[in-house]
This record gives structure tokens, sequence and C-alpha cells, in this order.
């Protein structure tokens, strides 16, 4: 692995948990092989394009890294209804995400962070900056898969993932909020989970799992998993 920069920022207001406050470290990569990633994933760190980050809170440690064994994974009776919704009516084609994005992708990830910003208060976001979304999943150290679901045609959805030795991990996901009736959130986690058990991969990464944390706690819908501990070992984790 081969780095330019290593910095643990000032604190600064939590974006998760109100009240609380956030102190981050961040390395930005030049080069990395998917097992070097491999390894950081399972001590708490993630990525975004080459800027790899982990939490390093003075006062809070809610922020835990999340797991999951595809072999071992139960869908629940909700999650048995996304599948049976949407399988067969959504189709996915998964490539390499490099370049610039096209027009179609963007417009998508714009209309989806306008509306995240209405219904939970996300920060504003700057629509049409295709300079920024390049670098936070396109230029990437390692080869990173562009994950699209389109309904008759139409895109619905765009994932990032990280193909890794014996492991996925999820980057990143939006989608049209005029298709949450088909949960595409639970439905591209489901596909992940599904790709990744037919492929006899030990483990699916999905971030980070914040309890109270309405755009985060999700993650422990999805069972069993394994939350990383302060103390570096991975425990059984039922949401």
């Amino acid at each position: 692995m081969k780095t330019t920069a290593h910095v643990i920022a000032p604190a600064r207001p939590c974006s998760y948990l109100p009240g609380e406050r956030a102190r981050m470290e961040y390395q930005v990569v030049l080069r990395m092989e998917p097992a070097e990633y491999l390894d950081r994933l399972r001590a708490g760190w993630r990525r975004f394009g080459r800027t790899l980050f982990r939490p390093r809170c003075r006062s809070c440690a809610a922020c835990r890294s999340i797991r999951i064994d595809p072999g071992r994974f139960l869908p629940d009776r909700s999650m048995r209804r996304v599948r049976d919704r949407n399988l067969g009516a959504v189709e996915l084609s998964v490539g390499l995400a490099a370049g610039l994005p096209d027009r179609e992708v963007l417009d998508l990830y714009d209309r989806y962070h306008r509306d995240q910003s209405l219904r939970l208060g996300w920060p504003a976001h700057e629509p049409g900056a295709p300079e920024e979304f390049r670098e936070a999943f396109l230029d990437n150290p390692i080869p990173t898969q562009e994950w699209r679901y389109r309904v008759d045609g139409r895109l619905v959805g765009v994932g990032y993932v990280d193909d890794l030795p014996g492991a996925t991990s999820a980057i990143y996901f939006f989608y049209d909020p005029g298709e949450r009736s088909r949960s595409p959130g639970t439905w591209n986690i489901l596909s992940l989970l599904s790709r990744a058990a037919e492929e006899g991969r030990e483990h699916v990464y999905l971030g980070y799992y914040v309890a109270g944390c309405r755009s985060l706690s999700y993650k422990g819908r999805f069972g069993p998993s394994e939350l990383l501990g302060e103390d570096g070992r991975w425990l059984p984790f039922r949401g």
C-alpha cells in the first residue's frame, strides 16, 4: 500500500447522532491491493474513492462495522416479501466503475439526495457535480463494481461494490425515490448476500451500524451478523 496523507481531523458535530462530536482518521491511498483493503475492513476502516477513513471519537463508540456471513443469512418475512416483489421484475447488470458518471446515473444520484434531504434532513446536496461523484465512486485504488438495477428499462438503483478475496464490501447505494414501494435498499442488500452466498464468500461488509440513526440502523435487520467491538474482535449481533 502506498499513501500520500494520514491525518486525524478535528472534532465536529456528528452527522449521525445529534449532540455528539465526531472525529475521523483519514488516509489517502495511491496504490493498494484488494487483500490489503480487506485487512483494513476487518479493522474497522471504510473508503470512498481513494480516501480511507474510520471513527476516532473520544466520547462515543456508536459507529460499529457490521458484516454478515451470507451462508448463514436468514431473511425475515418482510425481506421475503421484498424478494418476491422484485425477483424477475428488477434487472441487474454488473460492470466496472470507472471514468465519469453518465447523465442517467448522476440524475438518479441527485434525485435520491434531494429526497433524503427533504425526508431525513440530510445536508443540502449540490446537484450536477460529475467530478465530485467521480472522486467518491469511480476513481478507485482497487477494481470496483457498479451494480445497476432497472425496471422496464428505467434505471432505479445504482450500487458500488468492492469485490475482495473471499468477501464483498458495499460502498454506497442510491435509488429512485419513486420506487420506494419496492424497498430498493433492502433489495440491493439481498442481491449482494445472494450472490456472495453463490460464490462461497465468507462475509458481506455493510459499512457502519449506528443504533439510533435512521440512515444506518436498518443494517441491523440483516442477520445473523457481527459487529466489530472496541477491542478489535468481531462479536455476534442481532438487531
